[in-house]
């Protein structure tokens, strides 16, 4: 994969210089990565971007139209559905009290985790500060305000608790044995 695919006919991508890709990662059109580390056999849909200081796994897939901002990270084998936002900022502001626009000075980044194995349904929305939990499953269109346990399914908006996956169900994409 070229750092910077702007040939005719090709689909543009954008992968600044600081960008970590490991081994076998698979890149569709229309991303824009920058500042980030992207682990081994990942692969990322049309539309995504994935900002500094970002981290995804290996083995994951992150769908299209998906948003990573800055202080998210994503382990291992984790699976994003199509169009999540993860936010980064508890209190998102265009400009200070005097009416000047904010600059990156004027917020601080809040960490967000996902553990490994964790899937996120589509259309869901992260908020900053939260972890979660290993081998997790978020619903789609989930608004997630609060940690998720690991090994739970949680759904709705704000996004509650529906149960606890059983020891019988895997938490993560391997397959038992039939």
């Amino acid at each position: 994969m070229s750092r910077d695919s702007s040939i005719p006919g090709e689909p543009t991508v954008r992968i600044a210089s600081d960008v970590k890709l490991g081994k076998n990662v698979a890149i569709h059109g229309f991303v824009n990565l920058y500042g980030c580390s992207i682990g081994d056999d990942t692969r990322l849909g049309a539309f995504v971007e994935v900002q500094k200081n970002a981290t995804v796994g290996r083995s994951c897939k992150i769908s299209s139209h998906t948003f990573i901002c800055e202080g998210v990270q994503i382990e291992d084998h984790c699976f994003v559905g199509h169009g999540v936002m993860f936010i980064n900022d508890l209190y998102p502001r265009a400009s200070r009290a005097d009416g000047t626009p904010q600059t990156e000075q004027d917020w601080k980044v809040v960490p967000t985790r996902v553990g490994r194995g964790a899937s996120i349904g589509s259309n869901a929305t992260v908020l900053c500060g939260i972890t979660i939990g290993e081998g997790a499953i978020v619903g789609a269109g989930a608004v997630v305000t609060r940690d998720v346990p690991p090994r739970t399914i949680v759904a709705g908006n704000p996004a509650r608790v529906l149960r606890r996956l059983s020891d019988a169900e895997p938490a993560t994409t391997e397959r038992p044995e039939r």
